[in-house]
């Protein structure tokens, strides 16, 4: 912190420095959590602090200087993961078009997401058993993209009855959930232009008739 007097004579001011302290403090912190979504990454999904502290490059002391707990540390990095993530979310144009290309675009854009947010999304439904706050994130998540699923085939789910369009909204949001996508991508280990095939057959399917 500097300060210095004016030309006029007027009461000093203080001009305040970027302050250095608080920059290594965000970049340490920044780096445990993106070293938990590295370990994530690898299938390590629940990451010790000493784990942690090796990837990061800082000691196990330090890890929890930014963090209260291991809990804390792990919804940080779940939060930071989803914000990072959360253009993935958005599916251009939604709802516009023939179906044909919906269904393409829609298919094209929960694989991509997948592919970006899997392992965090497997942490986060281990962590979401016995951590409520987690649980509560995970459920909103999953509301907000069976609320995509009804905007973007609006067109076809309102010409149905009110029965048959819930089913059929609960059929395509199961087929394209993060569950079933783990499964066939990893799991079965099936190519994603294999998946993206095999969805939008059954898109088609379930939304034409």
């Amino acid at each position: 912190m500097a300060v210095s007097g004016t030309a006029d004579g007027s009461p000093p001011s203080v001009s305040v420095s970027v302050d250095g302290r608080s920059a290594i403090r965000d970049r340490n912190r920044n780096a445990v959590l993106d070293a938990v979504l590295d370990l994530f990454s690898e299938d390590n999904l629940s990451p010790g602090p000493d784990e942690v502290a090796l990837r990061a490059g800082l000691s196990v002391r330090s890890v929890y200087r930014y963090f209260e707990d291991h809990d804390a540390l792990s919804r940080a990095a779940i939060e930071r993961q989803l914000e990072r993530l959360a253009p993935l979310l958005v599916i251009a144009a939604i709802g516009e078009g023939p179906l044909d290309g919906r269904i393409t675009r829609f298919v094209e854009a929960r694989i991509r997401l997948q592919a970006e947010v899997g392992p965090t999304i497997r942490a986060t439904r281990i962590r979401a058993t016995f951590d409520p706050v987690v649980a509560s994130q995970l459920e909103s998540d999953r509301t907000r993209l069976r609320h995509q699923v009804e905007r973007h085939f609006a067109p076809e789910l309102s010409a149905m009855d009110a029965g048959r369009a819930g089913s059929r909204l609960a059929a395509v949001d199961i087929l394209c959930s993060f569950e079933s996508l783990d499964h066939y991508l990893v799991h079965r280990r099936l190519d994603p232009g294999t998946v993206a095939a095999m969805l939008a057959d059954a898109l088609h399917a379930l939304l034409r008739s």
